[in-house]
């Protein structure tokens, strides 16, 4: 939920496989932390992937061990996660997993009800942190969050964009990249659609600055600084058309 101020509040999935673990942190949450709705509970990685399907939480609490499939393995699940994760253990042996895994954060049981409050307004602070596109005298720019505030990139100097799970690798002319903890998906719903293209699940190009394509031994589309990416099959024809119709419009 929403305010003129911005995201005061957010909901969230409990996965745990044991009923105390589960129904604890749950009664912790709505007697501490307010600003949290608990959508749901899971018992396990299968019941967690319907409710994230289902409900669409703007968060997952999500145990790590647990029988058959663990926390890890429900996040190997999803190319592209568009739900916060935190970690919630009883072993701080998984803590650089979590990271690699991009996690917003990582919580040790018992629960403690400090950390678990910090936890909560970081996650507000990272919803907060909205990518948006602005306009000024009619340059368009990313703003983008960074630890120290955030950083502005004009969008007209973004060669191409990759993923890489839920952080996505900003490639931009002049080689000053930048890495974002935001999905592909994110940036593909808020740049320019007769600029950008997606022609991979990976890739994001602008098509501006297409060198040249070719199928002889893959799909392979080259840009000018000489980074070739895979065009998927899927995507070939639609991709071919667009870039027709960017040509008729040249």
């Amino acid at each position: 939920m929403s305010s003129q101020n911005g995201i005061n509040t957010f909901t969230a999935i409990i996965v745990d496989d044991e009923l105390h673990g589960r129904e604890n942190l749950k009664k912790i949450i709505e007697t501490y932390c307010p600003e949290v709705e608990i959508l749901g509970l899971a018992e396990s990685v299968v019941k967690a992937k319907e409710l994230v399907s289902v409900l669409k939480p703007d968060a997952v609490f999500l145990d790590i061990n647990m029988p058959v499939l663990d926390g890890f393995d429900f996040l190997a699940e999803y190319d592209e996660r568009n739900f916060l994760v935190v970690f919630v253990s009883a072993h701080e042996e998984f803590g650089i997993n979590a990271v690699k895994a991009g996690a917003a954060d990582y919580i040790l049981k018992p629960i403690n009800i400090k950390e678990l409050k910090q936890t909560v307004k970081k996650l507000l602070l990272i919803l907060n942190k909205s990518i948006k596109v602005e306009t000024s005298h009619d340059i368009e720019k990313l703003v983008i969050p960074a630890s120290h505030g955030f950083n502005v990139i004009v969008i007209d100097e973004v060669i191409r964009l990759e993923a890489d799970g839920c952080y996505t690798t900003i490639v931009i002319k002049g080689g000053k990249n930048t890495v974002v903890s935001r999905t592909l998906k994110d940036f593909e719903d808020t740049l320019p659609k007769d600029r950008f293209f997606r022609i991979h699940k990976s890739h994001l190009i602008n098509l501006k600055y297409i060198k040249d394509y070719s199928n002889l031994s893959g799909n392979l589309v080259t840009m000018t600084d000489g980074s070739s990416v895979e065009l998927s099959r899927r995507k070939a024809p639609e991709f071919i058309q667009k870039i027709k119709s960017v040509l008729k419009s040249v």
